[in-house]
């Protein structure tokens, strides 16, 4: 018998069983003859007791010890896969000596782990800034530059910080409330425009400054330009300054160029200003800045966006699939709507989606038919996916409170 110690439990297992094993660690201390190589197989040898000390962990030395007296490694629910893994790779044991039901269903309890892990990892980047105040040691106006990045980045650094923070959501719910009043038509008179641009010119200058004071607070140029956020503040500026630039245009042209050259260049410079306002509608994605509900959302489409594709899959194969069969039974119908399967694809679309709109409408009994295994296939298909991303979503959010409450 081979006398062995792990981690101060002895077991005996006999040299003709480890020799049947001999590319395992015992099985290789069971065959070898010279002392030497046998000592690097282990981590001490008690002459005295004739035992061979490993400092491992005996409670899943057990699984091993079964093993070379059975011939088969069993896998106990408790146990941590990583751990696990670790230690039957120490002692040479190959996971396919398991039976096959517990090493699928602890290589599936693996990949969750894994995939906890790295979720897990993403969330705690999903919250840190890109930069930290350790970044401005020995720069140029560090220390002025660190002081604008806990102002701008940091709201819990100070009261300032916390008021600046505030600020920003404060100005992006204005700026969104007056790029809505704008479009009722009480206040198109010339006091209700002066009152919106006053309103709009205020916004511009303290998005323009948060934009500038994070840009001199960035410590690299480049990975200041590759960030979402900083993206979404440049978004939500750019408007104001092209529209005083289209502006200052349309005047230059009303001085140089004919009547008629003039009334279309100002319908182009309308149309080209209308697009450029309706794009201060992005700037309330700066409140994902400061809320975890939106980053959450984010982070969620993000994960899922293999499910997401899924989704919109199937519904297109839904859109095309019943738009043929109520375009082949509907189109001999006189006055019909579904004259071609483009024209069916709309109602697909909105049968699918349970909407209904009543827009338009089978008249035929076998188009009802199909209507109604389009509406009873839209609630199974809307009905998978939501609860899976629901899930995630309440999952994701909690995790996220969490780590900001422990920040």
């Amino acid at each position: 018998l081979l006398n062995i110690n792990v981690g101060g439990k002895l077991f005996q297992i006999a040299y003709k069983v480890l020799a049947q094993y001999p590319i395992t660690r015992l099985g290789k201390l069971a065959l070898y003859t010279d002392p030497a190589k046998k000592l690097q197989l282990c981590d001490d040898y008690l002459v005295q007791k004739n035992e061979y000390f490993f400092d491992r962990d005996p409670s899943i030395f057990h699984y091993i010890f079964h093993f070379y007296r059975s011939g088969v490694l069993w896998i106990m629910d408790e146990m941590c896969p990583s751990n696990f893994v670790e230690e039957i790779e120490y002692w040479g044991i190959h996971l396919k000596y398991s039976q096959r039901c517990c090493r699928i269903l602890f290589e599936e309890k693996r990949d969750e782990l894994s995939e906890y892990l790295k979720i897990e990892k993403e969330l705690e980047a999903e919250l840190e800034p890109l930069e930290s105040g350790a970044q401005f040691d020995g720069k140029f106006l560090g220390q002025f530059r660190k002081m604008v990045w806990n102002l701008i980045e940091n709201p819990y650094s100070s009261v300032p910080a916390k008021i600046i923070a505030v600020m920003s959501s404060f100005f992006v719910l204005i700026s969104i409330v007056g790029m809505t009043l704008s479009t009722v038509e009480e206040m198109k008179n010339k006091t209700g425009k002066m009152w919106m641009e006053q309103m709009e010119m205020i916004c511009a200058i303290f998005f323009t400054s948060e934009y500038v004071m994070r840009l001199i607070s960035s410590s690299s140029f480049k990975n200041f330009l590759r960030a979402a956020f900083n993206a979404i503040d440049l978004v939500a500026i750019l408007p104001f300054y092209i529209q005083i630039l289209f502006e200052n245009l349309d005047d230059g042209d009303m001085q140089y160029h004919e009547e008629l050259h003039k009334v279309e260049n100002v319908s182009k410079l309308g149309k080209v200003l209308k697009l450029i306002k309706l794009m201060r509608i992005f700037r309330i994605l700066k409140l994902a800045r400061h809320s975890t509900g939106l980053r959450a959302f984010s982070f969620t489409m993000r994960q899922c966006y293999q499910q997401v594709c899924c989704l919109l899959l199937f519904i297109a194969m839904g859109v095309f699939t019943f738009s043929a069969l109520i375009h082949s039974v509907e189109h001999d119908v006189p006055g019909t709507d579904f004259t071609s399967i483009p024209c069916a694809w709309w109602w697909a679309a909105v049968s699918l989606s349970t909407v209904g709109y009543g827009d338009t409408v089978p008249d035929t009994i076998l188009g009802r038919m199909v209507a109604f295994v389009c509406i009873s296939f839209g609630i199974i298909l809307n009905g998978m996916p939501i609860s899976i991303l629901y899930n995630k979503f309440s999952d994701y959010y909690a995790k996220l409170k969490a780590h900001e409450m422990s920040q």
